[in-house]
């Protein structure tokens, strides 16, 4: 195999002696642990290093890998003006993975990046490390986006089959930071899923489990605050198919914000490793998750996307609905996600249209094409949607929040002609204060503006 190692690094500026001024000695640990990447790395020889960064051009739903000859950077921002950094790009390779990820349906490549293609200090960091050890080498910077963790798995072993044919002895460095919420003094403050995040990520590095990287809920993984998943779901997708030889050189969680560093030798090919193939069709998880039909709700709300998606067609009444959802008038919620992260959402908190049928449609087609979150829906990512639709029972007014609970009742702060609406049963959220702080911020309410509540209940379909 081309790739003879991968490496995870984390990229804490302070750890550059002309950054930390000293402070770089209370994460020990880590810079011991990356120097000593850096001699590994050096000692394979490498042709070329592949950096993946959480920190270059980013796009919601697009790839970015950098084109061009070749970049530069330094961590002046950072206050160090001493040290600078280049890279020569491997311009062929570059176009190989380009081919490559767009016959695989990957939204990736070389468009944009603008300004932004100086090097960030997701690459400087460890660049600094490594290249204080070797030289010689050319580079590619892969930069992460917001599309699913899967499909950024789906990318490394695009990565991987552009190294397959080309003669390259390569490294891959994916760059990332662990939870930035593990103390309450920390910059960020604290959150329970960031420890439990770090936790769970340095299991994977030690045993080499790549697929629980494919199983984390996106949500946990938000709350936890980190900047690494995605550049490690790369390097495993690299890394697909082959035993690996795993060791955690160092974990550590100084200044509220957790590092790890880690190395992995590919051994011998093993099927049993090929995890996006494995899951992909088994329905036991995130990965690839084909829904089942659901009832006529969830029914009638995927094959309002698929026609919308697919024609831009708005399709009538179908004549298998049931009657409850012609006769009655409600609002409604449409929740939409792939890969177990939210891909769309978008409701009627009072209903708008002659009936409930009526009220999923329309709301199905925006929550596929209109919520300004998220770009909208293409035709290849169909297959991978997984579908719920709520139905709202008439809000309510409620003296105290007292008369609320997060499981039973959603929310509805109110606030003159600006009102924010939280769904109940959430997950990640299990406390009223939580819910109403939510709904609130989502209005633009301010914490001390005065606001009423309302209560509603749902029935949920999947």
């Amino acid at each position: 195999m081309p790739l003879v190692r991968a490496v995870a690094t984390p990229h804490p500026p302070v750890a550059i002696p002309e950054v930390g001024r000293g402070r770089q000695d209370e994460i020990f640990k880590t810079t011991s642990a990356l120097k000593k990447v850096a001699g590994l790395i050096a000692s394979d020889k490498p042709d070329l290093i592949i950096f993946i960064t959480p920190h270059g051009p980013s796009y919601a739903d697009y790839i970015h890998v950098s084109p061009g000859k070749a970049a530069g950077g330094n961590l002046v921002r950072f206050g160090d003006a001493k040290n600078a950094f280049g890279l020569d790009y491997d311009e062929q390779f570059v176009r190989h993975i380009e081919i490559l990820a767009e016959s695989a349906g990957i939204p990736a490549g070389t468009m944009g990046g603008g300004s932004k293609n100086e090097l960030d200090h997701g690459v400087t960091v460890p660049l600094y490390f490594i290249q204080s050890a070797c030289a010689g080498f050319k580079a590619a910077r892969i930069s992460v986006s917001g599309l699913s963790v899967c499909e950024h798995y789906r990318f490394g072993a695009c990565v991987k089959a552009a190294l397959d044919g080309m003669e390259r002895r390569a490294v891959v460095v994916a760059s990332g930071d662990l939870s930035h919420k593990l103390t309450k003094d920390g910059p960020y403050g604290f959150a329970k899923e960031g420890p439990e995040f770090d936790k769970r990520i340095v299991e994977i590095f030690t045993n080499g489990d790549f697929s629980k990287l494919l199983r984390l809920d996106g949500g946990f993984a938000e709350r936890a605050a980190e900047c690494g998943l995605r550049p490690f779901a790369v390097m495993a997708g690299v890394l697909d198919g082959f035993d690996v030889e795993a060791e955690v050189l160092s974990y550590e969680g100084p200044f509220g914000v957790g590092y790890a560093v880690a190395s992995f030798v590919p051994l011998r090919e093993n099927p049993e490793r090929k995890f996006y193939a494995k899951h992909s069709g088994a329905n036991d998880g995130p990965i690839g998750e084909s829904q089942p039909e659901g009832d006529a709700y969830v029914r009638l709300a995927r094959e309002t996307i698929e026609a919308y998606v697919r024609a831009k067609k708005t399709i009538g009444r179908p004549d298998w609905l049931p009657d409850e959802m012609l006769d009655k008038r409600a609002g409604a919620f449409v929740s939409i996600k792939k890969d177990g992260e939210l891909r769309g959402c978008i409701g009627t908190i009072e209903p708008i249209r002659a009936c409930v049928a009526d009220e999923i449609i329309g709301n199905a087609i925006s929550a596929s094409t209109r919520d300004p979150r998220f770009e909208a829906i293409a035709e290849r990512e169909l297959s991978k949607l997984t579908i719920s639709v709520d139905v709202l029972s008439p809000a309510e007014f409620i003296e105290s929040e007292d008369m609320l609970d997060v499981l039973r009742y959603g929310v509805i702060v109110v606030c003159g002609t600006r009102r924010g609406l939280l769904l109940p049963n959430l997950e990640g959220v299990e406390t009223v204060g939580e819910q109403i702080d939510i709904a609130r911020r989502k209005a633009g309410i301010g914490k001390n503006e005065a606001y009423s509540l309302m209560r509603f209940e749902v029935v949920r379909h999947t």
